[in-house]
């Protein structure tokens, strides 16, 4: 335990110094490129640090120069640190308002490439998912978690729908992808990290043409959750 809290010690520094690269790049960085390999080089050195490996199936089912809405499980910390692997960095994250208040991490969000949703006032809310599916309509790929908050019991959790309203706004393909191993890496609540082997399954992109409104974002959240669920091992 003394070793695993000298270590979170040790990588709040260590992704200070990443964020600070993260920013730096922002004023000259116009399609997020640069700016996106911090994360993917500050994912590397965690899985690293920590003693790590990713592996990582189904490439074959993506076109690395197409955007998609990458829909995730969640039940760990180090679920995000994951896709930056997984996707080799080719990717932006939706987060919450609320992060943007942490000093320099949560600058380099507010002020980079990520696509920022407001969620206290409805009417900005709905604007920032509408910002959010022209940006992908524009060719950024994005990771969403559906479930909403960490697993628990290490259980797949239901969805929710926001995820599938932009999905269907933004009319990109869905790519389930299902990540197994990371629930006993640390759980929600706790500060102990185990090394652990992470496998990632990409499944084939689902369409979202012809889908609108409620049904239709109901339909392809139970395509996607079926999806996760078949590669999915129970983690509990």
């Amino acid at each position: 335990m003394l070793v695993s809290l000298a270590k979170l010690i040790l990588l709040y520094p260590i992704t200070l110094v990443f964020s600070v690269w993260a920013l730096m790049t922002i004023p000259f960085d116009r399609n997020g490129r640069y700016f996106r390999m911090s994360p993917w080089w500050w994912s590397r050195f965690i899985f690293w640090f920590f003693g790590m490996k990713v592996s990582v199936l189904g490439y074959e089912n993506i076109d690395p120069i197409k955007p998609y809405i990458f829909v995730s499980n969640h039940a760990s910390m180090f679920d995000i640190p994951t896709v930056f692997v997984a996707l080799k960095g080719n990717v932006n994250i939706v987060f919450k308002k609320e992060l943007t208040y942490v000093p320099i991490w949560g600058w380099a969000l507010r002020f980079g490439h990520f696509i920022m949703i407001e969620r206290s006032n409805p009417r900005k809310a709905m604007a920032s998912i509408e910002r959010a599916a022209q940006s992908i309509r524009n060719g950024s790929s994005v990771i969403l978690f559906p479930e909403g908050t960490r697993t628990l019991d290490g259980k797949l959790q239901p969805f929710k729908r926001g995820a599938f309203s932009l999905a269907t706004k933004a009319g990109v393909p869905v790519v389930p992808l299902t990540i197994n191993g990371t629930f006993s890496i640390m759980p929600k609540g706790s500060l102990i990290i185990k090394p652990a082997n992470i496998s990632v399954v990409l499944g084939k992109p689902i369409s979202t043409l012809g889908l609108n409104g409620k049904k239709g974002e109901l339909e392809l959240m139970e395509q996607v959750h079926h999806a996760i669920e078949k590669n999915y091992i129970n983690q509990s």
